[in-house]
């Protein structure tokens, strides 16, 4: 009796100590755990906070690409407007609307590498991880039409300007009114060249009633208000994404 006991005793001291051990794993696990997902929301974090970086200076750019194509249009409905009254030609209002509806302002984001890596495991709202998984195609949307207008412009706007002779006086109004590609740079390198007018006489009539010329401008016009339409729609869905961080970034 004694003997079974003694047993029981040393049975119950031994499921004592098993337990005991359990305990105290489920406990290191626990805390190993709460660190590992303190770790993760430490990284969640700086990834939000360089995501709203990186967005906020993307919606700077995009902004810029709109404000040049919406340029663009009224260039064009002042050419409609001299090429629709000629009665009314003003040579430097010309060359200047001429010279905007050249330019071809291409949105670039900054890309990073957060899709399609483990790092987009670490958000945990949805809707931006959603939205993070789309935007490469939503901006392929919009580059591929800035392609379009790229090669419109390089194949047959300024062909068009070549055979109009008008091209000298153009980029002289363009750089005369002070725009320059290079602002970026370090002022000491950063020259103008000043091109001056053509002496050659030009019959800004014959210019006007180019039916090219007035088919380009229709084309323009078509081209950049379908792709600022797309990159409104881009513009909104930054402008949600940014939101969307700003509400998940820890303000502690």
């Amino acid at each position: 009796m004694i003997k079974e006991n003694r047993a029981s005793k040393y049975l119950l001291y031994a499921i004592g100590e098993i337990i005991l051990v359990v305990i105290g794993i489920l406990i290191a696990l626990s805390i190993n755990n709460w660190n590992e997902k303190q770790k993760d929301l430490k990284q969640e974090q700086l990834i939000l906070k360089q995501l709203k970086s990186e967005y906020q200076s993307n919606l700077v750019q995009l902004e810029e690409k709109i404000l040049m194509r919406n340029q663009g249009l009224e260039a064009c409905n002042n050419l409609l407007n001299q090429i629709d009254h000629p009665e009314s030609i003003n040579e430097g209002e010309l060359y200047k609307s001429l010279s905007l509806i050249m330019r071809d302002p291409t949105f670039d984001p900054i890309k990073n590498d957060i899709v399609g890596s483990e790092k987009l495991r670490l958000i945990q709202n949805q809707e931006l991880t959603s939205i993070l998984s789309n935007w490469s195609s939503e901006v392929y949307q919009v580059q591929e039409l800035e392609l379009e207008y790229k090669k419109f412009r390089t194949e047959i706007i300024i062909p068009c300007y070549m055979r109009l002779g008008v091209s000298r006086n153009l980029n002289n109004a363009l750089w005369k009114d002070g725009y320059t590609p290079t602002e970026a740079l370090d002022k000491k390198y950063n020259h103008k060249f000043t091109i001056k007018p053509t002496k050659k006489d030009l019959d800004f009539l014959k210019v006007l009633n180019d039916v090219e010329l007035e088919g380009i401008i229709g084309q323009v016009i078509t081209f950049n208000q379908i792709t600022n339409l797309q990159s409104q729609t881009l513009r909104d869905r930054i402008i949600n994404m940014l939101a969307v961080i700003e509400n998940e970034i820890d303000k502690e």
